[in-house]
């Protein structure tokens, strides 16, 4: 039986029941704000790179809507550059329709990211695919813009450790992170609200495979990236029981704790995760939408510091890759520290 819940499924779905926050283009033009109305004012101007993902869309409703929440800060989408992945279709065929509908929300379409970052202050990286996150990074960076890059950071944990070294080099806040870092209940668990302490936990999510990208970076990235933030920094190892419908990841952190990971590709498809604390136990989901981390983006925005650190990030993309090399390896355990310092190495490489 085959992976049949498509991402584009998924994202309306979640943007229709989790986000209700913005009105579609159509009904901004029913209100009576001409798209030329629709601006923002200077260091509030946003930018996105890459029309190949509903994430662009859905963005744009909520912070160029008649009524967007406070929480958003006055930022507004001004400009978009469309290009996204160049050779996977499910995103490649969005592309016009999706541009078309940033248009209706009085978003200038350019033909070059340079074009881009004349017209904005912040951006946010959209394309789909990770794989040329790293060059249209760079680009966004050696201009000293403030950027956030939508999941996956990049297509490979070596590009991923050099989009950061980037950052450094070039002084630029960067900040990355999965929706479901902010799925309802997540941060109240992690604040010790709610079960105290965090033992363990058990997260899930759909996982089906693109075979442009590392196993879980396409889409098991949502439950894993649930399952690291319940769990916080330190997991040491990871073990993967793979089959056609599923895997299993179980994971070791340096204080004997235990965590794991369910990527599913049959059956029914959820997301959400359970965390067993001092004080109880909490499950956490179903998926809640946008809206938490577009929160999180603005203060970033405005204050120039990301919620996430940089090492959180990496082991979450550290956890994946070893979650490979544990396949490879018919299921044998891999330590992170051994592949993220394979991928620092990698990284010196890349001319940034």
């Amino acid at each position: 039986m085959k992976y049949n819940l498509s991402r584009r499924k998924f994202i309306r779905s979640a943007s229709m029941a989790g986000l209700g926050l913005g009105i579609t283009g159509t009904a901004v033009m029913a209100a009576g704000m001409r798209a030329e109305t629709i601006r923002a004012v200077a260091g509030k101007r946003v930018g996105i790179i890459g029309l190949d993902t509903s994430h662009s869309t859905a963005f744009t409703e909520a912070l160029n809507g008649s009524t967007p929440d406070p929480d958003y800060k006055g930022y507004r989408i001004v400009a978009a550059y469309p290009r996204g992945s160049k050779d996977i279709q499910s995103s490649t065929e969005r592309v016009p329709s999706y541009t078309e509908q940033v248009k209706k929300l009085g978003v200038e379409i350019v033909d070059s990211i340079p074009a881009l970052l004349e017209k904005v202050d912040v951006v946010l990286l959209e394309t789909n695919d990770g794989r040329p996150h790293l060059e249209q990074a760079l680009i966004v960076m050696r201009a000293g813009k403030t950027l956030f890059v939508d999941k996956p950071v990049a297509g490979t944990l070596e590009e991923a450790v050099a989009i950061f070294e980037a950052a450094r080099k070039y002084k630029v806040p960067l900040f990355s992170a999965s929706s479901l870092r902010y799925m309802k209940g997540v941060q109240d668990i992690v604040q010790g609200k709610t079960v105290g302490k965090v033992l363990g936990a058990d997260a899930w999510s759909p996982a089906p495979f693109e075979p442009h990208h590392p196993d879980f970076f396409w889409y098991g990235i949502h439950g894993v990236e649930t399952l690291c933030t319940l769990m916080g920094k330190g997991c040491t190892t990871v073990s993967r029981v793979n089959t056609e419908g599923t895997d299993v990841v179980t994971a070791v952190w340096d204080d004997g704790r235990v965590g794991s990971f369910r990527g599913t590709r049959t059956g029914q498809h959820e997301y959400g995760a359970t965390a067993f604390g001092e004080k109880g136990v909490a499950r956490v989901g179903p998926y809640s939408g946008y809206e938490a981390l577009l929160k999180e983006i603005c203060q970033f925005f405005d204050t120039g510091i990301s919620p996430v650190r940089e090492e959180e990030t990496l082991e979450v993309y550290a956890f994946m890759e070893a979650a490979d090399e544990s396949r490879r390896k018919g299921g044998l355990p891999v330590r992170l520290d051994v592949i993220l310092e394979k991928a620092r190495q990698g990284a010196k490489k890349i001319t940034l």
